[in-house]
């Protein structure tokens, strides 16, 4: 990484983004409680209608000093389109470019992915994987465990450097670039939040993780943060925490919480039927 701004990133960072400090009204959530039948119908459908489409991610790796193996959904035609960073949880952790596709992992990456929404809103899917974690950690000591710091982790660092690169292959329109993540990706949206603000036009955290990032940075960036109330895994205090630093810092996050809801808050979260219209009404200038 070389730490320069693109001249888009610039007029993002230094002209644009007080556009997205606009007070946004919260889109419809789906009928019924989380734990109702029609509720749980659309996890259950979403499951039936999206079985299969990870084979249509092309296995890929991205060089540097290390290597980082990614899938890309690519869209029929060649226009210029948006393009979906996904940031997968600890589950989809390894180097075998399957992990990320995976367990919980099969909402947010095919969701965007679901042919009727390619009809309507084309787009690349990047889901890259880390063995690493997305946040940074300190080295840990013979025999203990990696200690959280600040500053921007090797895998969320690395996963930028991958969505420059292809933007620089490919026709990606670069004032539509999204993050979403769930988790240990959730920590990692706000991790690259924190550090490349300018990048994204609206981010997708969802029961993320602890991180000593700032997240009064993302104020000026649409966002829509999911957790699940009876989190026992991440409190969803976490979440709330950082939700009211962005609004303490004028920033206007719309903020769901499903009553009852473990940690699979990403089940609710990806089947959400505003959430795919939210998502690509965001474009970077309003």
């Amino acid at each position: 990484m070389n730490g320069k701004l693109t001249r888009r990133e610039s007029i993002l960072l230094f002209g644009g983004t007080a556009l997205f400090a606009q007070k946004a009204t919260p889109p419809p959530l789906a009928h019924g409680v989380p734990s109702s039948p029609e509720r749980t119908a659309l996890i259950k459908s979403f499951q039936e209608k999206s079985a299969g489409i990870e084979k249509l991610f092309e296995a890929r790796t991205h060089k540097r000093d290390w290597e980082m193996p990614y899938r890309l959904f690519k869209p029929a035609g060649t226009q210029k389109v948006p393009l979906i960073l996904y940031l997968h949880g600890s589950g989809g952790s390894g180097i075998d470019n399957q992990r990320q596709l995976g367990l919980g992992n099969i909402f947010g990456t095919r969701v965007w992915a679901l042919p009727a929404n390619q009809k309507r809103f084309p787009c690349y899917v990047l889901a890259p994987q880390t063995d690493r974690g997305w946040a940074r950690y300190e080295a840990p000591a013979e025999g203990g465990v990696a200690k959280l710091v600040p500053g921007f982790g090797d895998g969320a660092q690395m996963a930028v450097e991958l969505v420059q690169a292809l933007c620089r292959e490919l026709p990606i329109d670069q004032r539509r670039i999204y993050v979403t993540g769930q988790s240990m990706g959730g920590a990692g949206v706000w991790n690259v939040l924190a550090n490349r603000p300018q990048m994204f036009a609206a981010a997708v955290p969802v029961c993320g993780s602890a991180t000593l990032d700032n997240a009064a940075i993302a104020a000026k960036i649409p966002l829509w943060n999911f957790h699940g109330d009876a989190d026992e895994t991440v409190p969803v205090t976490v979440s709330r925490d950082r939700i009211a630093a962005i609004r303490k810092a004028g920033g206007h996050p719309l903020s769901t919480e499903y009553a009852g809801v473990g940690h699979n808050s990403w089940e609710w979260a990806f089947t959400e039927p505003a959430l795919v219209d939210w998502l690509f009404k965001q474009n970077g200038s309003a």
